[in-house]
């Protein structure tokens, strides 16, 4: 099988010594063909987990994609031999999601290419002809049905019918041919079932040139025996679905639904814009309010590219939301927009949503980030993930369209995130290896920082990525943002070591030199705020390779003048040590710490909101 291949290839390649969970080849894999596509995943009557999953033997589109199921029953360690829910020699079928109903039915809602088209009208350019012939996207909408937990798919499939919204009414069939595919979680709400649906406009450049999210309804999928007596309605009402804020773009897609406690449903999607947006609706799905951008609880904006970006409820109420942290006006003003804003989703962070009174109802708040998950490669996409939560333990499923994985999440990373919203502060005592405050040297030893790698004890002796990290808490005081005030200097005089300095823009930046390789990342433009006492972290995670500032309790994005708050470090800086001594302007520095660890975002807002 070609995952097995792969996963060899993948072992002799890998460092063995990958201890960082947060890295997506420590995941269990999920068996594909070779293309895999949204592994979702239900728990079963009979306790085993149920992953439906788009795969197929070429790339993404390619002929003979299929859905498959697969059942595990050791929480994604290992799984049972595939089914198909639709064959690989048949019209293509794909980008599946699930849902059970009370009696422990599952329904498996899909695409599928009844009418095998073989090419479609399109923009040319891109499409030279004038014809798309990636055929995945379209046709019908339809369904089958499982009585033993997913062991068996009915033989036959079932069609949903979809009513004419103004976007079919507008593509090149006027609607007699419909362009769409869901993503995510059908759910079910007052004992209706409810299945997303993402409607297009058209093919062109970046594939999708419009979109818009609907909701197929059933009030009696969670009850009735018989599928061929199943009812179905489109929501909302009228013939617009759920599309981005007032003077946003053409893209509104991926929409993903959670429950509030009070009946309302929240709903994210994402865009072209720069950030993802979201609505709520009041009435189950028959009307939305007008879409916003994201933000966090602060005020700022979430920023976020062309990718899925998928909120969940938990089981204690609160709320977990997947996205990737950059974005902003540098995607919203790019001429290729439509195309360059699919990339960079790696690494994937995550924030935690707890519920406040609003207007018109229940809403959620959103802490700032933490990064969950990551690949060394920083071209890889992960994305279409699906959230598990099986005995108190919480799972993450992701895939970068050839491996699917299952990913064990620390629970401690997801309570600090909900802990941020509650305002607390304190300063952690894990990894402290400097604690200055009051009156300040103007030269300390140097306390001792970890090796990004090592030389391993493999034949050919070569690198062991140990994924370390280490962080700076500082208040400081300065009397200017003029650029050049050297705050921390623990470099040689040929430049190894780590300096904080004041930069251009009135930012921080952080110096790492290990005499072979420089790297260095600076705050965002105007974080410096002379005259008064302000909070600076700094966190170098040998993970991801990824440095982040927060100043002021936030952290930083990147804001309207650069498209990425988080910078990476070169995978070849072996270490930021220097100088025996670390040289301290006491003059400005009113209380400084120093971790031979990485700082979590929420360790770093409470050490701001302990205060000096």
């Amino acid at each position: 099988m070609r995952t097995l291949f792969l996963l060899a290839a993948l072992a002799a390649v890998l460092p063995a010594q990958v201890a960082d969970p947060r890295h997506i080849v420590t995941g269990s894999v999920i068996p594909d063909e070779f293309y895999a596509d949204q592994p979702y995943i239900v728990k079963t009557n009979d306790g085993a987990w149920l992953c439906v999953i788009t795969t197929g033997p070429g790339q993404e589109g390619a002929g003979g994609q299929h859905v498959v199921s697969l059942r595990s029953t050791d929480r994604g360690k290992s799984w049972e031999k595939a089914v198909d829910v639709e064959p690989n020699n048949g019209p293509e079928a794909s980008y599946a999601v699930v849902l059970k109903a009370k009696s422990g039915r599952i329904y498996v809602f899909y695409n599928h290419n009844t009418d095998n088209v073989r090419q479609v009208i399109a923009d040319n350019p891109p499409y030279k002809d004038g014809f798309n012939r990636r055929v995945d996207s379209l046709g019908h909408f339809v369904f089958k049905y499982s009585d033993d937990h997913g062991r068996t798919w009915s033989a036959r499939r079932y069609e949903i019918p979809q009513r004419d919204f103004e976007i079919d009414r507008k593509n090149p069939y006027q609607g007699k041919l419909k362009f769409f595919w869901t993503v995510g979680k059908a759910f079910a709400y007052k004992n209706a079932g409810y299945v997303p649906l993402h409607k297009v406009g058209g093919f062109g450049e970046g594939f999708f040139t419009s979109s818009e999210g609907v909701l197929l309804r059933s009030p009696n999928i969670l009850s009735e025996p018989d599928p061929a007596k199943i009812q179905w309605e489109t929501l909302p009402d009228g013939e617009i679905g759920i599309r981005t804020p007032a003077g946003g773009g053409p893209v509104a897609e991926e929409q993903s639904f959670s429950i509030l406690s009070d009946g309302s449903i929240f709903c994210v999607f994402r865009t072209i814009d720069g950030y993802s947006a979201y609505t709520y609706s009041r009435d189950g799905g028959r009307s939305w309010e007008p879409s916003q951008y994201m933000r966090f609880a602060d005020g700022r904006l979430m920023k976020h590219p062309r990718a899925a970006n998928f909120a969940w409820r938990c089981e204690n109420g609160k709320f977990l939301y997947w996205f990737h942290n950059h974005g902003g006006r540098f995607i919203r003003e790019h001429p290729n927009r439509r195309s360059m804003a699919y990339e960079d989703r790696n690494p994937v962070w995550l924030a935690g949503g707890v519920e406040a009174d609003g207007p018109t109802g229940k809403i959620i708040r959103w802490s700032q980030p933490e990064i969950v998950l990551y690949d060394d490669d920083p071209i890889v996409r992960m994305s279409y993930p699906d959230l598990v939560e099986d005995g108190g333990q919480y799972f993450l499923t992701e895939t970068q369209k050839d491996v699917a994985r299952v990913h064990p999440i620390d629970p401690t990373l997801l309570t600090g995130l909900w802990n941020q919203l509650d305002g607390g502060g304190a300063v952690a005592s894990a990894g402290l290896r400097l604690n200055l405050s009051g009156a300040i040297p103007a030269s300390v030893p140097a306390p001792p920082l970890p090796l990004f790698y090592n030389r391993s004890k493999r034949a050919d002796h070569g690198r062991e990525d140990l994924r370390t990290g280490f962080s700076v808490d500082l208040w400081v005081r300065l009397p200017s943002a003029a650029p050049g005030q050297v705050l921390l200097d623990n470099r040689t005089p040929d430049g190894k070591g780590f300096a904080l300095v004041t930069t251009a823009g009135a930012a921080f930046e952080l110096i790492l030199n290990d005499g072979r390789t420089e790297s260095r990342w600076a705050s965002d433009p105007g974080t410096v705020q002379p005259g008064k006492p302000q909070h600076v972290a700094v966190v170098v995670d040998g993970g991801p390779k990824v440095i982040t500032f927060l100043t002021g309790g936030q952290l930083n994005d990147g804001g309207e003048a650069r498209q990425f708050g988080w910078g990476r470090f070169s995978p070849h800086l072996r270490s930021a040590q220097g100088s025996a001594n670390l040289t301290v302007d006491n003059r400005v520095v009113l209380k400084l710490r120093i971790y031979d660890r990485v700082l979590r975002t929420s360790e770093a807002i409470a050490a701001f909101r302990a205060g000096l």
